[in-house]
């Protein structure tokens, strides 16, 4: 396992202003990223020697309405061969986009894919980037905490 502090001068050394600090909790370490730097950060933590993070277990969103900005997009990395974990968070405001990860990790299209569907998150240069869990029709983003408690109601075309 790498020093937490070490993964995180590495970063900074790499990325500078990009990194808008870092926290442990629970053993864990987070790295709050800039926005516009992701998709490169998240390139270089996988093609790094001394990093080694190979796989996105996860990428989620969260809605912390009122605060600003109002979401933070988290990725979850994980390094086979040092068994070590890293969380990537970046803060991503109302209507900004975020860049794809999807050239770096291929099971970033599916976890794209259900952020935008549940919270209304937009990944520019995703290659299929629609709803995966609701129809194409729906109305609004359930996961968002503005989301009225019963829902939007919705018209059902069948075929």
């Amino acid at each position: 396992m790498k020093d937490q502090s070490t993964i995180v001068e590495i970063l900074k050394a790499q990325f500078g202003d990009a990194i808008q600090g870092s926290d442990v909790f629970r053993a864990q370490l987070s790295v709050t990223v800039a926005p516009e730097s992701i998709a490169e950060l998240c390139r270089f933590c996988r093609d790094d020697a001394r990093l080694g993070f190979d796989m996105l277990t996860d990428l989620t969103a969260v809605d912390f309405l009122p605060r600003q900005p109002r979401f933070q997009v988290v990725y979850n990395l994980y390094s086979f061969r040092d068994n070590d974990r890293l969380r990537l968070k970046v803060p991503v405001e109302e209507n900004q986009t975020l860049p794809t990860v999807e050239s770096v990790w291929r099971a970033a299209n599916w976890l794209e894919r259900e952020v935008y569907d549940l919270l209304g998150i937009v990944f520019e240069d995703h290659s299929d980037l629609r709803r995966i869990l609701l129809w194409d029709g729906y109305v609004g983003h359930p996961l968002r905490k503005d989301f009225p408690l019963h829902g939007i109601p919705q018209k059902v075309v069948y075929r």
